[in-house]
């Protein structure tokens, strides 16, 4: 599979084939380029490095400290650390930039590197295309020297959430709540159940807690992945189970019956609790999503006299409508949620905590909230890409065989009527096109879906 390079990172599966693998060539020459954009920038010379529980990321971490050393900046080592601990800690610290080592979601023949700026933000569009230029080109430095400081800074980050306001740990210690864990045998199986433990739960359940990297099943929080987690909910009568993927900014929910919550409503249930507790201040009564997150949020925001805005599909796009909206939620409908009071980063954390918060208060069972919110299907698929393919000519179809319809393309193509929509576009992950549709019914949901795949399959055939 080809190594994908963007500006939010380089991902690929493991292997020595340059060009098509994820090499440790590649990791070198893509960190000497981060090391080169941030001394063009001049913000620091102090470097935060993360990494999720994958056996492959401690060779990793060992070429990344070489690159960065050889510049002559410097390197504060958080080892096993989550994507949102990495982010506060590079803005906590005063650092130049962070690096997280972690394929997210993907198998674990996969790997991957993620860049933050000073800000503990993804990096900018323009920042991310200067470090694809200075990638594989320029000298390398002659300096050899490392400087590296070694931190935990899981207490520090737990401990920012519980600072926040709107968590309520009296509330959430009041119900004793029984919360089943699954951590995928990664950094979340560490960090998840200590913060449930200080928010006061009655009982953490774990399974998939230990951090060795042998992912028990498929590491996306998907229902199809979750059987252990639902089955052990009903068999512990636990009033939840909570499942992240491996580097923790992705949350889903189980309800105490051991059905899904639903990735898509973990954002939307933390926007109905903020919401109903909303104070005027710096943050604005807004919400953001991007463009294929369900339209639940939009209808949570209306319903206590918000309003909503979309983004183009990624975390950096969320986070800039973010900002220039002052929302005072947002996040993705895959189970990140972003709370700008903590930080611009996608949180399990905060998310979890958030979730526990409302769920206490509401004095409602996990399953009877979720049927408190708008009712909304969604049906995902995907279609994939060959070498060669030209996208943008099936995008152009699809664009005419709905040229009657609301469409918006700031991000591939997406279809609204007013009782369902459908969006098609190319992942940033993988080499597939993603297909996502939401209606009010399933069967809706579905054959809007097959109806795109049918338009896209004719086009690659031609």
């Amino acid at each position: 599979m080809p190594l994908i390079k963007s500006i939010s990172g380089i991902r690929g599966t493991l292997g020595d084939v340059p060009g098509q693998d994820l090499t440790d060539q590649d990791v070198a020459a893509f960190v000497s380029g981060f090391a080169r954009l941030l001394q063009e920038k001049g913000w620091g010379d102090k470097v935060v490095v993360g990494r999720d529980a994958r056996p492959s990321g401690p060779r990793f971490a060992a070429i990344i400290a070489k690159q960065l050393g050889a510049a002559g900046l410097k390197i504060v080592d958080l080892g096993l650390a989550t994507t949102p601990s990495v982010e506060l800690a590079v803005y906590d610290l005063g650092a130049a930039g962070g690096i997280v080592i972690t394929a997210s979601h993907n198998p674990l023949e996969w790997n991957a590197l993620k860049f933050l700026n000073h800000q503990g933000e993804f990096l900018s569009a323009e920042d991310g295309a200067r470090l694809l230029e200075l990638a594989f080109s320029g000298p390398e430095s002659s300096q050899l020297s490392v400087q590296t400081e070694s931190l935990d800074y899981a207490p520090k980050h737990i401990a920012s959430v519980l600072s926040q306001p709107l968590v309520n740990r009296e509330a959430i210690a009041r119900k004793r709540f029984r919360v089943v864990v699954d951590g995928i045998n990664s950094i979340g199986g560490l960090v998840m159940p200590e913060l449930l433990r200080q928010l006061g739960a009655g009982e953490v359940i774990e399974i998939n807690c230990e951090p060795n990297g042998s992912f028990a099943h498929n590491p996306e929080p998907l229902e199809a992945n979750l059987r252990q987690l639902k089955e052990k909910v009903k068999e512990s009568q636990a009033d939840l189970g909570l499942a992240v993927d491996p580097d923790v900014d992705r949350l889903v929910f189980v309800d105490e019956r051991g059905e899904m919550f639903g990735e898509e409503y973990t954002l939307v249930a933390v926007a109905d609790y903020i919401f109903s507790n909303y104070q005027p201040g710096e943050y604005e009564k807004t919400a953001v999503s991007n463009l294929s997150s369900s339209r639940a949020l939009a209808d949570v925001a209306a319903r206590y006299g918000g309003q909503y805005f979309p983004a183009a599909v990624g975390e950096l796009n969320v986070v800039e409508k973010m900002k220039e909206v002052k929302a005072a939620i947002g996040g993705e409908g895959n189970g990140g949620v972003i709370y700008p009071p903590l930080h611009y980063g996608r949180d399990s954390l905060i998310g979890a905590s958030l979730f526990l918060s409302g769920l206490a208060i509401s004095n409602m069972k996990a399953s009877a909230w979720r049927a408190s919110l708008p009712e909304y299907y969604m049906v995902k698929d995907k279609i994939a890409l060959s070498q060669g393919l030209d996208l943008k000519a099936i995008l152009a179809a699809v664009k005419n065989e709905y040229k009657g319809e609301r469409i918006t393309d700031i991000d591939g193509v997406k279809i609204d009527w007013p009782e369902a929509w459908v969006h098609l576009r190319a992942s940033n992950t993988e080499p597939i096109i993603r297909i996502y549709a939401e209606a009010k019914t399933e069967v809706a949901a579905a054959e809007k879906v097959e109806a795109v795949k049918k338009i896209i399959l004719a086009n690659i055939k031609q």
